[in-house]
């Protein structure tokens, strides 16, 4: 399996089958410092969860996404709960 982070674009996975784009989020961002940092530790996150890969993509394309809108990296990263209100 491969997740491909491609910026505010979201990100493509790819297992068996042909690369699927799941799409990203739209924010207001003032930093992309540690978008892949959140990013890789969302898809981390979501895998250890028990998610599909697309699904663990979308967790973490949130993650990356909402560490954009803040400043630095150990700031910008999310919480649980921001990113659940983002997904929903």
């Amino acid at each position: 399996m491969v997740a491909l982070k491609i910026g505010a674009k979201g990100s493509v996975i790819a297992g068996a089958g042909e690369p699927v784009l799941i799409a990203g989020f739209r924010v207001d961002a003032v930093d992309t410092t540690a978008a892949g940092d959140a990013y890789t530790a969302g898809l981390a996150v979501a895998l250890c969860e028990g998610q599909s890969l697309a699904e663990a993509a979308r967790f973490a394309n949130a993650c990356g996404a909402l560490a954009t809108t803040r400043l630095g990296a150990q700031p910008s990263m999310p919480t649980r709960q921001e990113v659940e209100a983002l997904l929903s």
